[in-house]
């Protein structure tokens, strides 16, 4: 018997959410649901396939044993598109088991083998969320992890790639560090030359 499109779904998500649940990264689940959270507000219009992207963009990064390492590349933006690919093909697998339709499996695994630079409507507006996520989400534990510089370049390389029109929504997230207020603070005054691509900075983490 075919799965209806609500069971489809239900088994999708709860597959990535396995997933997740298992990441030794303390930020990887509510990053996703965020992520999620900034795709309806900036306008998926109840896409469930955008949605599912959305939800398993980063799905590769709570694996227990990574395929795809930061060390392993010498171009940061060569380690994110290995990234993107290898969690596009792990959701690929997920719909599969799910009874998805090859075109909706296509398309899913195209939006996320694309969500670090976009590429089209959705892919781009993927890629803000993520972004924003992750200067919501992710940063304060980046922070923590990672020397400042460290920390400044990775700020850097994100606002770069976020759509400049969002910009002002970093202005609004809050951080306990007053340092990591300071750094978010002056990369938005500096303002750099948005998606610059092989001219952005490299971060190590």
């Amino acid at each position: 018997m075919t799965p209806s499109g609500d069971e489809k779904l239900q088994c999708t998500i709860e597959g990535i959410l396995r997933l997740i649940r298992n990441s030794r990264l303390p930020e990887d689940l509510p990053h996703a649901e965020n992520t999620l959270d900034w795709v309806r507000k900036l306008g998926s219009t109840g896409d469930h396939l955008l949605e599912i992207a959305a939800l398993g963009h980063d799905v590769e990064r709570a694996l227990s044993i990574r395929k795809v390492k930061r060390q392993d590349f010498e171009n940061y933006d060569d380690y994110k598109d290995s990234h993107a690919k290898h969690s596009a093909n792990i959701i690929a697998n997920i719909m599969r088991d799910c009874g998805w339709d090859k075109d909706s499996i296509k398309k899913v695994f195209h939006l996320v083998a694309l969500h670090e630079k976009g590429g089209n409507r959705e892919a781009d507006l993927l890629r803000d969320a993520d972004s924003l996520s992750f200067f919501q989400v992710n940063l304060p534990h980046f922070y923590k992890r990672n020397k400042r510089d460290e920390v400044v370049q990775r700020c850097l390389w994100g606002l770069k790639r976020l759509s400049p029109e969002l910009w002002p929504l970093l202005e609004k997230f809050e951080y306990e560090d007053p340092e990591l207020r300071e750094i978010v603070k002056e990369i938005l005054i500096s303002k750099p030359q948005a998606n610059s691509g092989n001219n952005s900075p490299v971060p190590k983490g």
